[in-house]
């Protein structure tokens, strides 16, 4: 299926795979309002696409994304009415993390180069970043004088803790892929070589996986992370519910019962 092109960003889908590709080498991978626009309606239309199994983020030339492209947004030289930013920001940047957090199906990140503000915030919102040892994310918002944005408040005290989020946050410094890894920010850090192929490794073990059941499982933990014990118990019982009747699920016991691998279909 293909979803269309937009200048700035590639999309296509094959075998299951849905890959969303930040194609501005020569502004860093920064994202445009209409690069924004593009990423938003391509995720809301995978949303309900029965036909995908896994969402890959990536980008081409050397850096992954290095966040909103401030540049183009104040190209015209006029300045913005009062509550521009306010405005924009949740129908953009805003609603690019909330989709990676409600799509039910799993998102890859492939990161090298820089991943800086937004950017920063997509890979962290993805299920799971892949990046090389030496990238680097920057939350640099305080130092450039203005507040963070696209969830960095909530996203970072949640994976890193209070202590290491203002260190990122508030002292503004980078931190290398490797050392993003070892503090539980991403999934992984590999040699600049191995990404490709890291990537696509968990890419198939995750596009051969039980969607229904991947899917409502990511649901449950995003939801988790604000409510109760008891809530999230309640949650877990009406996903059971769904996931039970899944052909995936059939498959699985089958292949318990014999003993052998199981081969999902994402159904």
């Amino acid at each position: 299926m293909t979803y269309g092109a937009e200048k700035g960003v590639i999309v296509e889908s094959a075998g299951g795979v849905l890959r969303v590709t930040i194609d501005r080498p020569e502004r860093k991978g920064s994202i445009d309002a209409a690069g924004a626009r593009r990423i938003v309606e391509t995720l809301e239309a995978a949303s309900t696409d029965d036909s995908l199994r896994v969402v890959v983020l990536s980008s081409t030339g050397d850096d992954f994304c290095s966040g909103s492209d401030w540049v183009a947004a104040n190209a015209s030289g006029e300045k913005p009415r009062i509550g521009s930013v306010q405005r924009r920001v949740p129908l953009q940047a805003h609603r690019i993390i909330g989709l990676l957090f409600e799509i039910q199906l799993p998102v890859v990140a492939a990161v090298q180069g820089w991943a800086a503000g937004l950017g920063c915030q997509i890979a962290l919102a993805s299920d799971f970043t892949v990046a090389t040892e030496d990238s680097r994310f920057w939350l640099p918002f305080v130092k450039r004088g203005f507040t963070p944005d696209s969830g960095a408040t909530w996203l970072l005290p949640r994976l890193v803790g209070v202590a290491r989020a203002k260190e990122l946050l508030l002292l503004g410094r980078p931190i290398s892929g490797a050392d993003a890894a070892a503090w539980g920010m991403i999934h992984r850090a590999v040699p600049a070589a191995e990404l490709h192929d890291a990537v696509e490794l968990l890419v198939d073990e995750l596009g051969t996986g039980a969607t229904v059941a991947l899917g409502l499982t990511k649901h449950l933990m995003n939801g988790a992370l604000d409510g109760t014990i008891t809530e999230a118990m309640e949650h877990e019982a009406t996903a059971i519910e769904l996931s039970s009747r899944s052909a995936d699920f059939r498959e699985g016991l089958i292949a318990f019962r014999e003993r052998r691998d199981p081969t999902f279909e994402g159904r």
